[in-house]
């Protein structure tokens, strides 16, 4: 695949919603609130993103961060940010760091080839390339965008704002 379609697929072109539309006009007060038989906000779905996200570019800075002991570390325990104002920064957050993932998909073929070692203990001794780590994050970014679509629209928000039309 080419670093076009990962860049797209960052931002949610073509096939995908945008990704920052997906989540920038939910008010506080929804991302907080769960619904029956899920276990999890959008404000929990997006901070959990966001985790990811920030894990994984510190592998590629080459920071080793500790990969948790139990799933649960990535996701936060309450389901309501504690304020509009820590909502606004995850979502400052998110955007933050899809312009980083976007930096490194528009890199030169000698950063995307270099190996990223692994951090989880559970696997194989082995590494990834930089950009192979790219396209989990795509796929997991757009396996939870998918989430909070749904969420929203089960709360009454949704869908988001598209500026393509059918």
């Amino acid at each position: 695949m080419n670093q076009t379609v990962l860049e797209e697929l960052l931002y949610g072109r073509g096939a995908h919603a945008d990704s920052v539309v997906c989540v920038s006009d939910i008010p506080a007060e929804i991302a907080g609130k769960t619904i029956t038989g899920y276990p999890h906000s959008v404000w929990q779905t997006l901070w959990h993103m966001n985790y990811w996200m920030e894990h994984e570019l510190k592998r590629i800075r080459g920071e080793n961060p500790a990969y948790p002991a139990h799933a649960s570390e990535s996701w936060p325990e309450e389901p309501a940010p504690p304020s509009q104002d820590a909502w606004d920064r995850e979502l400052k957050r998110f955007a933050e760091l899809l312009a980083e993932f976007r930096g490194f998909a528009q890199s030169q073929a000698e950063v995307l080839d270099r190996q990223v070692p692994e951090t989880d203990p559970t696997k194989a001794v082995r590494s990834r390339s930089v950009i192979e780590v790219l396209w989990q994050i795509v796929a997991h970014n757009s396996y939870h965008l998918g989430q909070i679509i749904v969420l929203r629209a089960a709360l009454g928000a949704g869908p988001p704002t598209r500026p393509d039309t059918w």
